[in-house]
């Protein structure tokens, strides 16, 4: 996701509550023969896991007409993957354009993290509509996540580290984009591949970016659209957030001036009257969160949110504004596609604290709070409480910074918004700098929202010239 690692665990925590059980097996059993596996595995895998293994592909329970669902075996543990083993949940759409003009597969993630690829593929298949005729659409749950060893954290919301070590701390040491990551090179090998086709979306740019990374040889044609900026640790990508976000009601609130004659707003936005509507919603933080939402939307949310903001400081009706608090619908598509299964709360906790190793002490996160409300007046408040995310975790976390130097890998398409709220796009310039020369190639979006494809037409050409038919574009090129 984005670095607001809080605002989907304040959205998610009061809608969804974790359920399941830690799903560890024993290695063994024989899949099915069906579709040709690739001719390079991953190195160190016993065979049971790679010659040994075939997918079994099979109409999905409730995804609807034209998905299949599937299972993989992987290493809980990949450094001794001889011990237990893993199901990972997948699902594919298969290509819809003839046998002899298919690419092969293209895995999509729609960020998160704690976010299900097999209950976000059957939503934003449609997105992808232009790349589904030359590729089969394949997505998954990552581990932690949905049907994949799911964590849970609580009886049914998220009740904190304790119960995460309580309930579900035989997998929280294997959950993780490193390990998910490997998991990734796996499935391309048994999807066929030689090379992993992928488009990841905000946190998803992290996870293909540390494939990139560990994987260099097996990238093939890769967007990474929307992306974190893996320069900056956790905490200060939260600021740079929060410093976009302001940006963007800022915008929005210029517009509103323009628009409307009785703009809920003022031209320079007051933080007063967010403070104003907090007392209406549940959390102190809603009002702040749902405001972002709309504005993920890009200008398409600006004229609900001006609704939304109208029925709250006029009627005094925060209805529609709590309802995007809340909301999990494309727009926010990235941070809030939760899992069916419902444990994403404890999914992106677990995951952030797996990959961070942020664990300020006491007076260091109480100034790395007091830092983000002086980011933004209006939204830094909200955002304060992620700075104690990780505080007690039980485990260590894996790096400051996630390394994504690919060194030797096919060129990878990082797409940035200048507007973005959520992922700004400074951090798209340091993620293409960082991928390598040659390697990152960035483009430039002129437009407001968190993400663009497909509805951002020239971005979309660009992307669908890349991935349909190999052309990269010039990097720094620009669209908007």
């Amino acid at each position: 996701m984005g670095r607001g690692i809080w605002r989907l665990l304040v959205a998610v925590v009061l809608m969804v509550g974790g359920v399941g059980c830690d799903v560890v097996h024993r290695n063994g059993g024989d899949v099915p023969r069906h579709d040709v596996k690739a001719s390079n595995p991953p190195k160190g895998l016993p065979a049971e896991f790679t010659r040994g293994q075939r997918l079994r592909w099979r109409a999905c329970a409730d995804a609807g007409e034209g998905y299949e669902c599937a299972v993989m075996k992987a290493p809980l543990d990949h450094r001794k993957p001889e011990q237990d083993a893993i199901d990972v949940a997948l699902i594919r759409k298969r290509a819809t354009g003839p046998e002899r003009d298919r690419i092969g597969s293209l895995v999509l993630n729609f960020g998160g993290p704690g976010v299900s690829g097999v209950d976000g593929l059957p939503k934003y298949a449609g997105q992808y509509a232009s790349l589904g005729e030359r590729y089969d659409l394949v997505s998954f749950d990552p581990r932690g996540v949905g049907r994949t060893i799911p964590v849970t954290c609580g009886e049914k919301a998220y009740e904190g580290s304790g119960e995460c070590a309580k309930r579900s701390g035989k997998v929280l040491p294997f959950v993780g984009t490193s390990r998910t990551a490997r998991d990734l090179d796996l499935l391309r090998y048994l999807l066929g591949d030689e090379k992993l086709h992928y488009f990841g979306v905000s946190y998803g740019t992290q996870l293909g970016g540390v494939y990139a990374h560990l994987f260099p040889r097996h990238v093939g044609r890769t967007v990474l659209e929307a992306p974190v900026d893996p320069t900056v640790d956790r905490v200060e990508g939260d600021i740079e957030q929060v410093k976009a976000v302001q940006r963007a009601y800022e915008r929005f609130s210029r517009w509103c001036v323009r628009e409307y004659r009785h703009c809920p707003v003022a031209r320079e936005p007051d933080p007063r009257a967010v403070e104003g509507l907090r007392k209406k919603f549940r959390d102190q933080g809603d009002a702040a969160h749902a405001i972002s939402n709309f504005l993920d939307s890009g200008t398409a949310g600006w004229k609900p949110l001006a609704g939304a903001l109208t029925d709250a400081v006029e009627r005094g009706d925060g209805t529609r504004l709590m309802r995007k608090a809340y909301d999990r619908e494309p727009g926010a598509r990235a941070e809030s596609a939760s899992a069916s299964a419902d444990n994403g709360t404890s999914a992106l906790v677990a995951i952030t604290c797996a990959d961070s190793d942020l664990r300020p002490g006491y007076e260091r996160a109480a100034a790395l709070e007091r830092r983000l409300a002086d980011a933004s007046t209006v939204f830094g408040k909200a955002w304060g409480d992620s700075v104690y995310l990780c505080y007690d975790w039980p485990y260590d976390g894996e790096a400051a910074t996630p390394d994504v130097r690919a060194a030797g890998a096919a060129p990878v398409l990082v797409v940035a918004n200048t507007g973005d709220p959520t992922t700004p796009y400074v951090g798209g310039r340091r993620m293409a700098r960082e991928l390598g020369a040659g390697v990152g190639v960035l483009l430039g979006v002129r437009a407001e929202g968190h993400g663009s494809y497909p509805q951002e037409e020239c971005a979309a050409r660009a992307i669908d010239g890349y991935l349909l038919a190999g052309r990269v574009p010039r990097d720094g090129t620009r669209c908007g």
